[in-house]
């Protein structure tokens, strides 16, 4: 099954990412465990001076990450944000009442993970095409629960 060093990586400082086209990125994101520092406001003090060490420590911290998820395999990663759609799918069905708008999404980019790459996710491919199987039965059974149509 998916390795649970895989979450703990992909927890990690992923700051930084990007497609740089023509010197402009065009995708980046920032992914940290941990509290931010409070914005300063009226009622916090603000500290004008600049931790250096502490940038470096984070951008060592971000080198690390990347370092780590680099050596997982790509099917292990992507199959792991593929439970994690499917983690989003159950959500909206298990909500009161069911967002089925929200988990036929979910559903949806599950299904165009798992029926486009196919074998390509690797021995977990069966295991994820049931859990794509399963959560479509349970969102039509939900679904007609519910009494919608369509």
């Amino acid at each position: 099954m998916l390795r649970n060093d895989v979450t703990r990586t992909l927890h990690l400082v992923l700051a930084g990412w990007g497609a740089s086209v023509n010197g402009r990125t065009h995708f980046a994101f920032s992914c940290q465990v941990a509290r931010v520092t409070p914005v300063p406001g009226d009622d916090t003090p603000h500290d004008p001076e600049f931790d250096e060490t502490a940038l470096e420590e984070a951008d060592l911290a971000m080198r690390e990450a990347r370092d780590r998820l680099a050596g997982i395999p790509a099917e292990i990663v992507i199959s792991n944000h593929v439970m994690g759609l499917y983690e989003l799918a159950a959500i909206h069905l298990s909500s009161q009442p069911p967002a089925l708008t929200e988990a036929a999404l979910a559903i949806d980019a599950v299904g165009c993970l798992v029926e486009g790459l196919g074998s390509r996710l690797g021995p977990d491919s069966d295991t994820l095409l049931n859990a794509l199987s399963n959560i479509r039965i349970a969102f039509v059974q939900i679904k007609n629960a519910a009494g919608e149509t369509g």
